[in-house]
């Protein structure tokens, strides 16, 4: 899959810009040399201020907008060739890039107009982007913290845009704010090597398991030697941040809204596939439920007693996961591999031993 991103090489992949570099004054200034058609004029004044007050909030540093001749960071509008001898590649794909601080192309930002800008969620948000940016233009590298607003890769989010990964960076660069404002950074992306780790969903997708944590999800396949963590809205944009339970039907290609569970029940705790059997497991608190896929019903004579019937392994379940005859089930930072045939607990182990830890 194609993911939107940042323009500038990652930190690993390039050493043509020096780094660790600063702006030695305080006081920076910037010009917006053109406007993208795309919003108002007005639109782009107030996304480039609210995304410099986003860095300016955590540090000592001031900005001061000119309307003509040269400042410290430049910003401008292109699309392909637009000067620099680093040309965007249409639609999509990079959307913008900028310099670290410097003489000369130093600062300078740069935006892809062959995107379409917008002040919302469709799209791709000015202001979201023009943040991470101007980190650049700051002297900030990309971050491997997929909650950081210095991560590679677009993902639109609403509230306080800064991780503690990005407040740290600036700040060993310029300092703290003298004069702080309070402000609660986003949490960092769960390390998936934490001992006390547990998940909120597992399910299989075209091939690959999918484990959900707060905000974020792994993508596990037998091709990749390390799991890989995106943000759950950079690739699913209109589902909750928050994924409870998941699976995957590969004989349709539907969501099922109407499940047939009682009103009372508000929240399922983990969900799973059996493909041996067409059934979907529910697990609700300490109960489960058994729903039949051809019919598009559940199945009588439940719910059952989760510590009846599947004796050895904790009375909740939080995420579940099927393969070859075997289920998974997580509960906190304890993880049951469990034979579905002899219906016992094979081994016990911890839940981030799923994740090469």
């Amino acid at each position: 899959m194609k993911q939107a991103r940042c323009g500038v090489p990652d930190v690993g992949e390039y050493n043509h810009f020096p780094r660790h570099l600063k702006w030695q004054n305080n006081n920076v200034t910037f010009r917006i040399v053109n406007y993208t058609p795309d919003l108002k004029k007005s639109d782009v004044d107030r996304a480039i201020r609210h995304a410099l007050n986003v860095w300016s909030d955590v540090t000592p540093l001031i900005f001061k907008k000119l309307y003509k001749g040269t400042a410290d960071i430049m910003i401008s509008f292109g699309e392909k060739e637009h000067g620099d001898y680093n040309p965007f590649d249409g639609p999509n794909g990079l959307l913008a890039h900028a310099y670290p601080p410097g003489q000369g192309l130093g600062g300078d930002t740069h935006f892809d107009e062959d995107e379409h800008w917008t002040k919302d969620s469709s799209a791709y948000n000015l202001f979201i982007v023009a943040a991470h940016e101007l980190g650049h233009a700051l002297g900030m590298s990309h971050s491997a913290d997929a909650g950081a607003l210095m991560y590679p890769i677009y993902s639109y989010t609403t509230g306080y845009p800064l991780a503690e990964d990005d407040i740290e960076g600036i700040q060993a660069l310029y300092g703290p704010n003298p004069n702080p404002r309070k402000v609660k950074p986003k949490p960092d992306a769960p390390n998936k090597c934490d001992p006390m780790l547990s998940f909120d969903a597992v399910t299989e997708l075209r091939g690959e398991t999918i484990i959900f944590k707060d905000r974020f999800y792994w993508r596990l396949h037998p091709q990749m030697p390390e799991p890989e963590q995106t943000l759950i809205k950079s690739t699913w944009p209109t589902i909750p941040n928050k994924v409870d339970a998941a699976y995957e039907n590969p004989e349709k290609d539907l969501y099922i809204h109407k499940l047939g569970l009682p009103k009372k029940i508000r929240k399922i705790d983990a969900a799973v596939h059996i493909g041996d059997t067409g059934k979907t497991l529910l697990f609700t608190d300490e109960d489960y439920w058994s729903y039949d896929e051809a019919t598009g019903t559940m199945d009588s004579g439940y719910p059952r007693s989760i510590e009846e019937d599947f004796p050895g392994m904790a009375d909740e379940v939080d995420a579940a996961s099927y393969h070859h005859g075997l289920l998974y089930f997580f509960h906190e930072h304890i993880q049951y591999e469990y034979s579905y045939n002899y219906r016992k607990v094979i081994r016990i182990m911890r839940t981030n031993s799923f994740l090469n830890c």
